[in-house]
């Protein structure tokens, strides 16, 4: 009794402590197990509500990976029965063991004995409920395996403690989750309000210069020249551009809310795409220079070129936009063994260490004083996120306040139906046509 009151002591001691639950559940099971010596398996089955099954969150005595794999259904063998009655059992002979596992699956038999590497039968079972309040979370198994080893009625009162305690370890980690999950939707729904306040106001600037600069040209009483009205309708010109690029990313951006973002991969040379996308951004600046830095043996992807031209876009919108003094540009890309990294360097203000964790969350934008004056919605690292991920590649970034920032993406490289590399530029490339190439 004294061994059992130390250890109830430790466990609510480590209750108190912000221990993750898998952890907590494996210190439990530990403790358990120095005190019912006898008892060589023990686990702890939790109802999951999704699969509508019983599942392992932690074990001992046996091979954990391999009993992860078993799923009771409602009111399946002794876990099943004690969940349903909210009553603890004690069975202390191999034939009233045998009886209450008699309706358990043969898959999860065999896996059973797989798990504990032996065929052996329990020959003493004592489960008891997991829950609290009204709420019943599963059940606390403890089994032995030897005519010798048998647990006493006098162990219930203890396990029952351990099992409460781990019931309180579980609603814990569930009402933090939720706490969680409600915070995120609040900042969620916070970042959204800023965006499309953000959003309404950079939307008003380039009407208001459209309306503006369409209402002088349709004057009358003044004769423009030539010159004046190509002006006019050339800055007319880039404030529609400037507007259908940020209602591209609001609808790119609803695709991804809807899992729509559909993908027609095929084989392509980032070169292509590279040099055009840099092109077409180095004539909207004069004050910055992009250099291209790719090998021309890089080989090819399997990327949809329309998506990937829109992560080179939205990656090097930012490089411009946050690096206001101007300054180099460098896109270089080399390849790995199973894919192709590229990295676009600004020399921009740069960004915090704290910035850098959501930097890709959709609607987050990077709080300075230097960003106040800098257009955006917060939504073009996201897209491009999303759209690097459903290639299967991953992007990152690595920054530094006042040196500027380093986003990186990588690509898997395109392999033929043998699972080899296909020859790189300048080579017999008859099997593999890339999009760009005309």
């Amino acid at each position: 009794m004294i061994n059992e009151h130390r250890v109830l002591v430790e466990v609510v001691r480590e209750l108190k402590n912000p221990i993750p639950l898998p952890e907590l559940l494996d210190l439990i099971l530990e403790k358990i197990s120095s005190v019912l010596t006898q008892a060589e398996f023990g686990a702890v089955m939790v109802w999951d509500q999704s699969s509508g099954l019983f599942r392992p969150w932690a074990s001992y005595g046996c091979d954990a990976a391999i009993f992860k794999r078993i799923g009771l259904r409602a009111g399946e063998s002794i876990t099943g029965k004690v969940y349903e009655e909210g009553k603890p059992i004690l069975l202390r002979s191999p034939d009233e063991v045998a009886s209450a596992m008699e309706n358990m699956r043969p898959g999860n038999r065999t896996i059973f004995a797989r798990a504990l590497n032996h065929e052996a039968r329990p020959t003493c079972t004592i489960a008891v409920p997991i829950a609290v309040a009204d709420q019943k979370f599963g059940v606390l198994v403890c089994e032995s395996f030897q005519e010798t080893h048998q647990v006493s009625p006098e162990d219930i009162p203890f396990l029952q403690s351990m099992a409460d305690l781990i019931a309180l370890g579980i609603n814990r980690s569930r009402l933090e989750a939720k706490a969680d999950a409600i915070r995120q939707t609040r900042e969620t729904e916070r970042l959204r309000s800023e965006m499309m306040a953000t959003l309404s106001h950079e939307l008003r600037m380039p009407l208001t210069t459209i309306k503006g600069y369409s209402t002088m040209l349709l004057m009358d009483e003044i004769a423009w020249s030539r010159s004046q009205i190509n002006d006019y309708l050339q800055l007319i010109d880039e404030e529609c551009e400037s507007m259908q690029t940020m209602i591209t990313g609001i609808l790119d951006s609803s695709l991804l809310d809807v899992n729509q973002l559909a993908i027609e991969p095929q084989p392509l040379r980032l070169q292509n795409i590279v040099h055009l996308v840099a092109s077409e951004v180095q004539r909207q600046t004069s004050t910055h220079r992009l250099i291209v830095d790719l090998s021309a043996n890089i080989p090819l992807v399997n990327a949809d070129p329309r998506w990937i031209k829109q992560v080179f876009r939205n990656i090097l919108d930012n490089a411009v936009k946050y690096s206001p003094n101007g300054g180099l540009i460098v896109i270089h890309g080399e390849a790995r063994s199973e894919d192709v990294v590229v990295s676009i360097a600004d020399q921009g203000i740069g960004i915090s260490p704290e910035d850098l964790i959501p930097l890709f969350e959709k609607y987050f934008r990077v709080r300075s004083p230097h960003t106040r004056s800098i257009p955006g919605t917060g939504l073009g690292l996201p897209i491009a996120r999303a759209i690097v991920e459903v290639h299967g590649g991953h992007i990152w970034a690595e920054s530094k306040l006042g040196q500027g920032t380093i986003v990186f993406f990588s690509l898997p490289v395109l392999k033929n139906q043998n699972g080899q590399l296909p020859p790189t530029s300048g080579q017999n490339e008859e099997d593999f046509q890339a999009d760009g190439d005309k």
